[in-house]
């Protein structure tokens, strides 16, 4: 039974947002801002422009430089499947020229968020084009099949984790560029020597990895992670995930009792050499499995970088950290 508590809230918080679009000029709650078609800015003026996770967010920095203004939604640490906007999120929205999302339904507040801030931000789901893992993927089972995605087109069951794959951040880079030209097209320039820039960083960051992951013998690349995040890591290097603490791609799941047993069970027939938890999800499920079995718990970041001057501040420094966890844990 929802409580009384609860209800005033509800009620408190739609009010809220009511208000930041009336503000805002925009239309009433419950009309479509989905895909605005957005507005070039003013002579003089600067792109507002607002990235909803961090990792997002620094993909669009590396290509706007600083001829935008960039805020971003989610803090660092904070998980994008469970995520709760706030008033002032709706402000940042009902105020921007231009929203990017990852896409694929990773962001399953953004639509609400959108309709009630109001604005007439156009919205680009950077992952577009990208192709994409489908079929869920149950411990102990295979997962098979692609989908074939557009922009802002999300498919039930396909994983959203696009990013863990370098190459498929390319795809981001050039979806990106092509959005702030069209909307900026005094800068666009810019934002295209920024983007090929940027694309060459990538396919120096992808080969580096390969060439790490590549110490690692074939009978070792078995990995057990906290949720189904790693599939485009896994297929692009060569590496198998065996299980997962939380099935499925979301970590909102719960695992029965059985679902942990038969998982411990797989990594001691298997020899799986550790388990891997994300940065933005609660670790005690994954220490319990680590320790039933006497094996590693590796920290590793997933949905999230981290803060200014951590581990993880950058895009390229989230999948360093990352292979060279892995490639310690495995070797």
């Amino acid at each position: 039974m929802v409580s009384r508590y609860g209800v005033l809230t509800a009620v408190v918080l739609t009010a809220l947002l009511a208000s930041l679009a009336a503000c805002a000029g925009a239309p009433a709650p419950g009309s479509s801002a989905v895909t605005g078609a957005g507005s070039a800015p003013a002579a003089g003026d600067r792109l507002k422009v607002v990235a909803t996770t961090t990792i997002v967010g620094d993909v669009v920095r590396q290509v706007a430089g600083d001829a935008v203004d960039l805020a971003v939604l989610l803090p660092a640490g904070a998980d994008p499947h469970g995520f709760q906007p706030t008033p002032q999120d709706a402000a940042l929205v009902a105020n921007a020229d231009l929203v990017f999302s990852s896409g694929l339904d990773l962001e399953e507040f953004l639509d609400r968020l959108i309709q009630n801030a109001g604005g007439s931000a156009r919205v680009v789901a950077v992952s577009g084009g990208i192709e994409t893992l489908a079929g869920h993927k149950e411990n102990g089972d295979e997962g098979e099949g692609h989908a074939e995605t557009e922009e802002g087109n999300a498919h039930e069951g396909v994983d959203p984790h696009v990013w863990m794959d370098p190459t498929n951040v390319r795809v981001w880079t050039r979806n990106i560029a092509a959005a702030l030209s069209e909307l900026d097209p005094a800068n666009a320039a810019a934002y295209q020597a920024n983007a090929q820039r940027y694309d060459q960083t990538l396919q120096a960051l992808d080969g580096w990895a390969q060439g790490q992951i590549d110490q690692i013998a074939p009978e070792n690349r078995r990995m057990v992670v906290d949720h189904d995040a790693f599939g485009y890591f896994a297929q692009r290097y060569g590496l198998e995930t065996v299980g997962t603490v939380v099935p499925g791609y979301s970590t909102m799941s719960a695992p029965s009792a059985q679902d942990l047993a038969r998982l411990e069970d797989a990594i001691r027939s298997l020899g799986v050499k550790a388990v891997f938890v994300g940065n933005t999800v609660n670790p005690a499920l994954a220490q319990r499995v680590a320790a039933d079995t006497g094996v590693q718990l590796v920290f590793l970041f997933t949905g999230s970088l981290s803060e200014p001057g951590g581990d993880a501040e950058t895009y390229e420094d989230f999948v360093r950290h990352n292979v060279n966890a892995i490639v310690e844990a495995l070797k």
